[in-house]
């Protein structure tokens, strides 16, 4: 079973190393959370946030591990560096350069990775430039200044101060995915987000004692989480086969070919992309709307409020839109076709080449779809169950997809290090299950 595979890792000498790498600098991480940035009154910022904590502040702070809410070095995050990566992938489908860059083995992933880096740092700087200029004219309802002492000086010293440790998280987050388990970046933010568990917890049962939230409640709640998670693994693992036969070669006296395997396509190929996106452009209005004074903000800040129906619709087709438009872009159907075409691969009963590429668009385009509208019911849930339970629902939407989907991807690496070992008797009949393809 998966409990025997678990309990015979720390046999293993390698990967229990590898385990207690990551928990280290994952702890380095989270005290990296507590050390704050000068320049900055503690309690007005944390008076300020606080009311404005359902604006695009409070998805940040989910996202950087409560940083933000303390306005630590750490502020920035790792998203930054997930940014840098994202635009590099979509940048590669429009320059020529950096596509044919990417397709050079070690060498052109160096050199992604440095043009990455490079970026994270450009990113982090302007980020934390324009969060110190817009910190000066902030203030809270009391009228009380944020910043205690602006200037040129600070700004500089904030922007500094707050890319100095973005590119250590990066630092970080590297050296996790390649001496640790696991992706190094997900982890971070997987760390960010389970941590704030305990406070969640007892924020519920204060609720329940002061008769704010009924315990029947919490149970369905519970209940419908234990569900909801059920859906994502069995939707993350959910993948559409098409049937693959290599012909045969005969080379010399030996044949090869002639195996019959499948393409497997993911029916979330997008992953957690898309609400992230979603979630960034539609409580973008509502930020600045907390800056701006006039009707017409106030208006847009209460249409798009996150249990209003013109949010929640707009919410469901931009994150339609994004899935389709970020599958199109890291999934190649004519490379894939191409690929198997060099390697004497076809699809029966398809032509290879341009038919191929277009069959296997058809498809991916089919089952997109059920996946987008799978990522939008999670994401949608919680906003109604904060409004009809009042219950801090703190793993619901985007969170919980990055919770249970990193979860599954590094116990499958835990797997694949089991095996590579050739302990493969330790797991017992029992195979710890990850995303699958």
């Amino acid at each position: 079973m998966i409990g025997a595979g678990v309990i015979n890792i720390p046999k293993i000498p390698e990967l229990r190393k590898r385990l207690l790498f990551t928990l280290f600098f994952l702890a380095i991480y989270r005290l990296g959370v507590a050390i704050p940035t000068p320049g900055v009154d503690r309690e007005a910022f944390l008076e300020f946030f606080n009311q404005a904590k359902g604006t695009l502040l409070g998805m940040f702070d989910m996202f950087s591990g409560g940083a933000l809410e303390r306005f630590s070095v750490f502020t920035l995050g790792i998203m930054p560096y997930i940014t840098a990566s994202i635009i590099m992938q979509l940048m590669t489908a429009v320059f020529p350069y950096l596509e044919k860059l990417q397709k050079e083995g070690e060498y052109g992933k160096r050199k992604m990775t440095q043009y990455t880096r490079y970026l994270t740092v450009f990113i982090s700087f302007l980020q934390g430039f324009m969060i110190s200029y817009g910190l000066e004219s902030a203030q809270t309802l009391a009228g009380m200044p944020i910043v205690l002492q602006g200037g040129i000086g600070f700004r500089l010293m904030t922007a500094l101060t707050l890319t100095a440790g973005t590119s250590f998280i990066m630092w970080l987050a590297e050296q996790i995915t390649e001496r640790g388990v696991g992706n190094g970046s997900s982890l971070i933010i997987y760390a960010g987000i389970v941590v704030r568990l305990p406070n969640a917890i007892v924020t519920t049962f204060k609720q329940i004692f002061m008769g704010e939230t009924s315990f029947f409640a919490l149970i369905f709640l519970l209940g419908l989480m234990l569900v909801v998670i059920g859906v994502i693994i069995y939707f993350e693992r959910a993948h559409r086969k098409i049937p693959v036969q290599y012909a045969r070669r005969v080379v010399g006296r030996k044949v090869y070919g002639g195996v019959q395997t499948h393409l497997p396509l993911k029916l979330n190929t997008a992953g957690v992309i898309p609400p992230i996106f979603a979630s960034s452009l539609l409580v973008f209005p509502m930020t600045i709307a907390n800056f701006i004074q006039k009707p017409w903000a106030e208006a847009v800040a209460k249409y798009l409020t996150s249990t209003s129906f013109a949010y929640n619709a707009l919410y469901v087709v931009m994150i339609i839109f994004f899935c389709y438009f970020y599958t199109a872009v890291i999934f190649n159907p004519v490379d894939i076709s191409e690929n198997l075409r060099k390697y004497g691969g076809y699809v029966p009963g398809i032509r290879p080449g341009k038919n191929t590429a277009d069959y296997i668009d058809s498809i991916l385009g089919r089952i997109t779809l059920p996946g987008a509208l799978y990522i939008s019911t999670i994401c949608v849930l919680p906003n109604f169950l904060i409004d009809w339970f009042n219950v801090p629902f703190y793993f619901g939407g985007t969170s919980l997809l990055i919770v249970v989907g990193v979860a599954m991807d590094t116990v499958q690496q835990i797997e694949m290090h089991l095996l590579s070992r050739n302990y493969d008797g330790f797991m017992k009949g029992g195979a710890l299950k990850g995303r699958g393809a």
